[in-house]
């Protein structure tokens, strides 16, 4: 027998059953700790599988570190939806994800964040499309960029006050961003260093050997191999200027393959032959030591094999 509203006398409509199992945090924990106490029974593999699949929330924000310092007020939930929080795109990976930070692998040909032409198909949309799916409040705020043209690993914070401390203190924080490169011709030395100001030129970054008014910018190279009239360079960025390494192989050169732009006549991989496969950094909140690596892209290692 229906219940009715004795008001309207029409039947009451049943809730929805909650999508979320909630807990509150009474006392300073961490997640896992928390979660174990909680959960009676659960072991700690469950607990890691359920933070692999991203189905805790913390504050309405996915979390993924099992160590996770809880406080009091904060508000824990596991998801009954695990499919809401899967993230699939084929421009884009996400490698870690917690409240503060979400750091990402994007593919070449997929801009970091939007401009005034394009503001859709860009990293930045598709991860606010992401996070806002999970709470309409959340968003996205950029700290790096990689060229379009370029792919690898790139990070961004979740809230402002993160984006801040990250943009404030990033020699303090980020302590290597490598990356690897194919180059036009064989390099002359087996490792060295290019130093320049470059200035953006909006269409082009120039570079000059000395203090023009523009940027002081420093790479580190290293040549892990030599073949079929390309060099496969491994690259350690002192400083992060838009365009950095593209322009300082020119000035050696040895032009970035695929890089038009800056001076490289051949296109064999249908691409720029940039990626950014490692970097490691403390975190801002946390102060934790992350890091992250993705290994050379195949077609790199295809181009460099001896014919």
């Amino acid at each position: 027998m229906a219940i009715k509203d004795f008001k309207t006398n029409k039947p009451i409509k049943a809730h929805a059953t909650s999508k979320y199992t909630t807990y509150r945090v009474t006392e300073p924990a961490g997640l896992m700790e928390f979660l174990m106490k909680k959960m009676a029974g659960i072991s700690r593999t469950r607990v890691k599988a359920l933070l692999t699949n991203r189905v805790v929330l913390v504050d309405n924000t996915i979390q993924t570190l099992y160590n996770y310092p809880l406080q009091p007020g904060m508000c824990v939930q596991i998801s009954r939806e695990k499919h809401k929080h899967e993230f699939h795109h084929p421009m884009l990976k996400i490698l870690y994800e917690d409240a503060y930070i979400i750091v990402v692998e994007k593919k070449e040909g997929l801009l970091s964040v939007a401009t005034e032409r394009q503001k859709e198909r860009t990293a930045q949309h598709i991860l606010n499309e992401y996070v806002k799916r999970i709470h309409k409040g959340n968003r996205i705020y950029v700290v790096h960029r990689l060229d379009r043209e370029t792919s690898g690993i790139m990070m961004y914070a979740k809230d402002e006050k993160t984006q801040h401390t990250l943009r404030d203190n990033w020699h303090d924080l980020v302590r290597d961003r490598r990356y690897v490169a194919i180059v036009q011709g064989e390099m002359e030395q087996d490792e060295g260093t290019v130093c320049s100001w470059l200035t953006d030129r909006k269409l082009y970054v120039s570079s000059s050997p000395v203090d023009d008014g523009g940027k002081y910018s420093v790479t580190h190279y290293h040549t892990i191999k030599r073949a079929n009239g390309f060099s496969l360079l491994e690259l350690q960025l002192e400083t992060g200027r838009k365009n950095q390494i593209r322009v300082h192989m020119q000035s050696l050169g040895h032009p970035v393959v695929g890089d038009e732009r800056y001076g490289c006549e051949m296109n064999p991989l249908e691409r720029l032959a940039l990626h950014a496969f490692k970097l490691c950094f403390y975190h801002p909140v946390t102060h934790e030591w992350m890091e992250f690596e993705t290994p050379y892209p195949t077609p790199f290692k295809t181009l460099m094999l001896r014919r």
